[in-house]
């Protein structure tokens, strides 16, 4: 009894983590016009040298909630904006349910983090350029073995 309530549990582990067209429709609209919203808030609220850009947005299983991924150019402004652009979700959403009412008719609540995979892949490219770069040094590799 305990192997087949353990395997069901997997599956709906599985399932829940495969998305459904309907999610992905959602998630690419909300995505596109988060982009207009949130690059027209920033030109209208004076920012300058500041680029935001949408990366991902996943909607729940029951489109309830979208959970949005936002890229922030410079990354040192990244948090201090991602609290303005949190404190500010609920006009943010006005905004997107004004765009897409002919198209959803309940707009899911947004959350707001920052996407920080790109710093990271710069952090990774500055490595491999720098003096420690493990590829060419085996060396380098026993030492950030853990122990």
């Amino acid at each position: 009894m305990s192997t087949f309530c353990s395997v069901i549990i997997i599956f709906l582990q599985i399932m829940s983590d495969i998305e459904s067209n309907r999610q992905k429709k959602i998630a690419s609209v909300l995505q596109k016009d988060l982009v207009d919203i949130l690059q027209g808030a920033a030109r209208s609220g004076g920012l300058t040298n500041v680029i935001i850009s949408v990366t991902k947005v996943n909607v729940t299983v029951d489109l309830s909630v979208a959970k949005v991924y936002l890229s922030i150019f410079p990354h040192n402004k990244s948090q201090e904006l991602l609290k303005g652009i949190q404190s500010n979700a609920s006009l943010i959403k006005h905004d997107l349910a004004q765009r897409v009412r002919h198209q959803l008719r309940k707009v899911p609540s947004l959350t707001f983090y920052v996407d920080d995979s790109l710093e990271y892949i710069e952090n990774i490219e500055k490595s491999l350029k720098g003096d420690e770069n493990p590829i060419e040094d085996r060396d380098l590799l026993d030492k950030r073995k853990k122990t």
